[in-house]
């Protein structure tokens, strides 16, 4: 599959891409914890919040197809520049609302964008840097999406807690400006002739061919449906059930992030032992029950100090899944469909959230958050064993093909 010319990475536009996903990041996850913390205090209760999770995750399920289809077809740079702008100028508006509902809608929107500039960013990454570059490449950008994800809820505890909800959104909504910086700083670009979206649309390639990836895309579902609850169920655990504060809700939530952000380089490097896709679809799978576990001895934890221990150790195997995803998608999909192939695994991913916030919404009334911990961690690891047998028999078809082929 095409990635840049052998001995040509340009790194110039790693490091940019990095540092404007950086930013954006801290003012998504600024405004996510802003927003909970909101609800939260105003007694709003787990349907709402819940609301408030499904509103950041629907348009990334819903807009797949379109959004896909964008990043490939348009021009980069357009969409960057005027997704970023329209961004902030929504998140400025959420500084200024306080009706639950006009604070979902809003949040939709703003998820809207970030349905369409996902793709983007990821199929403009492996178009930058050779393939044995690219495990470096997602590193460096994973990390930077984690430092972003890792200060914004450290931030958020803080500025609630001092100023009140509006500084803290207003700020988030100039970090959005960072999505239109790259868009005119990166000179790699997609999609930026006639000829290149016209070639992009006339690409056969569809998830539904590539048997391998789409059973790891639906392993990737649900796997999140089964343990995705817990980002509702979070905030009332770490501030009810463990009397935290609004300042150790934001460290709980960062750490996980800063696990995330050395699992990155940790994985990076373990990639490369995997030269077939097959293996590495075994080992994604292993990472996925794996992350799965520290939740569920969360469960137990008697204080929030034994939970940011748990949670730095399941965001170290979550930063795998990161790397190791790429990788495979970059591997296995021409570059005129990366934009397709990353919004199709950005939906599975958020769809299995999606189920689990609503159910975890519903699920907080008649159980307690420290029952739902458990019960949800359990779910994500019995969805493993059950989507073993489907990833399996992929991987022998695979064979079966590559055989038949040679």
């Amino acid at each position: 599959m095409s990635f840049a010319s052998a001995g040509s990475s340009r790194w110039s536009d790693v490091y940019v891409t990095a540092g404007s996903r950086a930013l954006s990041m801290a003012g998504e996850t600024l405004v996510a914890t802003t927003l909970a913390l909101a609800l939260q205090e105003r007694g709003s209760g787990g349907l709402a919040v819940s609301g408030l999770w499904l509103a950041a995750t629907l348009p990334l399920v819903a807009l797949a197809p379109l959004a896909g289809r964008l990043a490939d077809r348009g021009d980069s740079r357009t969409l960057l520049v005027g997704i970023g702008v329209a961004q902030a100028l929504v998140c400025a508006a959420l500084a200024f609302v306080t009706a639950p509902v006009a604070v979902i809608a809003l949040v939709a929107v703003l998820a809207s964008g970030l349905a369409i500039t996902n793709p983007v960013f990821a199929a403009l990454v492996p178009s930058m840097v050779t393939r044995d570059d690219l495990p470096k490449a997602s590193a460096i950008g994973q990390t930077a999406s984690m430092i972003g994800m890792l200060t914004g809820p450290a931030a958020a505890g803080f500025l609630v807690g001092a100023f009140g909800t509006r500084p803290p959104l207003l700020i988030g909504a100039v970090t959005y400006l960072a999505i239109a910086g790259a868009g005119l700083l990166l000179k790699t670009r997609r999609g930026a002739t006639p000829e290149a979206a016209a070639a992009a649309a006339k690409t056969a390639w569809t998830l539904r061919g590539d048997g391998l990836l789409l059973a790891t895309f639906l392993a990737f579902g649900a796997v999140v449906a089964g343990v995705g609850g817990v980002n509702v169920v979070e905030v009332f655990f770490i501030r009810d059930t463990l009397g935290a504060s609004a300042s150790a809700f934001g460290l709980v939530t960062a750490s996980w992030t800063a696990g995330m952000a050395a699992g990155a380089w940790v994985f990076a490097k373990a990639v490369r032992r995997y030269d077939d896709d097959a293996s590495l679809v075994r080992a994604l799978l292993v990472l996925l029950g794996s992350t799965c576990v520290p939740v569920v001895l969360s469960a137990a934890a008697p204080g929030v100090w034994v939970v940011v221990l748990l949670w730095l150790a399941g965001g170290l195997l979550n930063g795998g899944l990161g790397v190791f995803s790429t990788v495979l998608v970059s591997r296995r999909v021409p570059e005129r469909a990366r934009g397709r192939a990353f919004a199709g695994l950005n939906a599975a991913a958020n769809g299995g959230a999606m189920f689990g916030y609503v159910l975890a919404g519903a699920l907080l009334g008649p159980f307690s958050p420290r029952a739902l911990v458990l019960g949800f961690g359990l779910a994500g690891v019995l969805a493993v064993v059950a989507v073993a047998v489907p990833v399996a028999r992929a991987i022998r078809q695979e064979r079966v093909t590559s055989v038949a082929v040679a």
